[in-house]
């Protein structure tokens, strides 16, 4: 079995590839994050992911798969990434509330020891119920929305915002699980239930 390398600190990724019972090392990159405005927002979240999985790749000796990851939240034309404060995390909000957006994950596998990158990406349409002020801001109050892209989370006290999805719910947890396991199998990794 080859080792899995996971280009990120986040806890629910972490948890997700735990729950497939994937071993795996967590590694998260500190690189400054280049986003290119005039790519497609698809394109976009898989560049990011790539510029993770390539900076963890190229500080590694073994043959290894490493999995980068980035998450963002499109409403309209506008990206929306992780709130930077109180102010930010409302106006985030107010402009999902009672309308559609789309959850996309960028993934960038790397083989270290054969040299292929695999890339895809995965798009999730969430509709967020329409809340009154004060609940955004009890919500708010929680905490929760700073560590998350659009400002919520669907796994936590997020799940009374969000009224329905369509397509894949853990891509808007932040890791499409059946994409990524697709994108393994290609790399010569298989999740084998047997071993679990």
């Amino acid at each position: 079995m080859k080792n899995i390398i996971l280009a990120s600190a986040s806890p629910r990724r972490q948890q997700l590839l735990e729950q497939i019972g994937i071993k795996f090392k967590a590694v998260p990159s500190n690189i400054e994050e280049v986003i290119d405005n005039t790519l497609e927002p698809s394109r976009i979240a898989m560049s990011l992911a790539g510029q993770k999985c390539k900076d963890i790749a190229s500080g590694t000796a073994e043959d290894c798969i490493v999995i980068g990851a980035d998450t963002i939240v499109v409403s309209g034309s506008k990206v929306l990434g992780k709130p930077k404060n109180e102010e930010d995390a409302f106006n985030m909000l107010s402009s999902l509330n009672g309308e559609w957006h789309q959850v996309i994950t960028g993934l960038c596998l790397y083989r270290t020891g054969l040299n292929i990158s695999l890339y895809d990406s995965e798009t999730t349409k969430v509709r967020i119920a329409k809340k009154s002020d004060d609940f955004i801001k009890a919500y708010i109050a929680t905490k929760e929305p700073f560590d998350k892209a659009g400002g919520y989370g669907i796994q936590g006290y997020g799940s009374l915002l969000v009224e329905r999805i369509e397509g894949c719910y853990f891509n808007v947890m932040g890791l499409p699980i059946y994409k990524l396991s697709c994108m393994l199998d290609r790399l010569g990794y298989s999740i084998n239930l047997d071993n679990i």
